[in-house]
């Protein structure tokens, strides 16, 4: 870790931006990235509490998520897969139906881009929305992730990084605003 990525995290703690272990934001920031395209991936566990961040091929700040809601250090887990294993794959098929991050993708990052011809197939029914979505994701998008002990640990950490209270800007299509 870098001397001014040690200083820039330390100085967040100090301003008690949230309670948030030290190294999650380093490696939400600068830690493996992982390309969707390449799912599943089996460094993520099947279980268990997370924060994400999500990446273009640029390097942008797309999107910041945690999932696990509901699991705390006391949680036994379960013979299925649950918590960011599942959120993951989730993005992964770029469905917007239950989804918010493919709804985010969709009306942000596709629409705007789409022709008149191929919104005119969507709407026809020649072509589904959801297929433009999971293949921008497959094609552009990457995530970092941490595992954390519970829910409320996940939480605090999209809430300072969706703030902007970390190493890099708010996430584009996700920040936290005062009507949030």
């Amino acid at each position: 870790m870098s001397e001014d990525l040690r200083a820039e995290i330390e100085h967040l703690k100090a301003e008690n931006a949230a309670n948030v272990p030290q190294d999650a934001l380093a490696i939400l920031a600068g830690g493996p990235l992982y390309w969707f395209r390449d799912w599943p991936n089996p460094a993520v566990p099947q279980f268990g509490a997370g924060v994400y961040t999500v990446w273009d091929s640029e390097d942008r700040f797309i999107y910041v998520g945690m999932s696990g809601r509901g699991i705390t250090s006391k949680t036994v887990p379960r013979n299925s897969r649950q918590g960011l294993h599942t959120r993951l794959h989730s993005h992964f098929g770029g469905r917007r139906s239950g989804d918010q991050f493919c709804v985010y993708v969709g009306d942000r990052l596709i629409l705007p881009n789409l022709s008149q011809a191929d919104i005119a197939e969507i709407s026809r029914g020649r072509h589904q929305m959801d297929s433009h979505i999971r293949s921008y994701i497959h094609a552009n998008l990457g995530y970092r992730f941490v595992m954390v002990p519970d829910a409320r640990t996940a939480l605090d950490i999209e809430k300072t990084i969706r703030s902007g209270a970390w190493l890099e800007d708010k996430p584009l299509l996700n920040p936290l605003t005062s009507k949030s």
